[in-house]
């Protein structure tokens, strides 16, 4: 990055970490507005198709990939901006790797969400019989599933130690698995 800052400060004088800065929200602003003009013809061909997929994924990916693209640009200009300042480009590390994990996570639980509003919509469309019960219960407990491993995956990477709360968890796991036996019987 400091290779770029120099290029540019040969054409723009004192001003160059303001030039990159100014250059890489540039950049992550036309990332966003292609982005956007890219899933909304992706959207209209989707539209045209009976895959439950496609249009589970596109909905999906609308929003989650605009805050990739600027949580990415964003800490690429704090990172130009520190100009080797260790809590910065720290807080900037910090800032992607959450922003990266936030952008995933919210990507997968929209994900399981369109496509249980697909399943659903297709049934009823085509007047079959399905438990919308069990299917919001399946949905609900993917999305548990993957905002608990968000909130895992967010600690350990900030630092803490998560094998104390997955050994708990697992051992509560079994408790809890071995007490609602019969209820999770009945249940499935």
């Amino acid at each position: 990055m400091n290779e770029l800052v120099d290029v540019f400060s040969q054409w723009v004088g004192d001003h160059a970490r303001v030039a990159v800065v100014f250059l890489v929200v540039f950049v992550a602003l036309l990332l966003d507005f292609i982005q956007r003009r890219v899933i909304a013809r992706l959207k209209r061909e989707a539209d045209r198709s009976e895959n439950l997929w496609d249009d589970a994924i596109i909905y999906a990916i609308k929003k989650p990939l605009g805050l990739l693209i600027w949580v990415l640009g964003l800490s690429l200009a704090v990172h130009v901006v520190a100009d080797g300042d260790s809590a910065w480009v720290e807080g900037a590390w910090v800032m992607r790797t959450i922003g990266v994990i936030l952008a995933l996570t919210w990507f997968s639980v929209r994900l399981i969400r369109g496509l249980e509003n697909n399943f659903i919509e297709s049934r009823q469309r085509a007047d079959e019989a399905f438990d919308r019960t069990t299917v919001d219960a399946v949905g609900k407990l993917l999305r548990v599933s993957v905002l608990i491993t968000a909130v895992l995956v967010t600690l350990q990477s900030l630092g803490f130690s998560v094998s104390g709360v997955l050994a708990f968890g697992g051992i509560g796991g079994i408790a809890v698995g071995l007490a609602a036996k019969d209820l999770l019987a009945n249940f499935f």
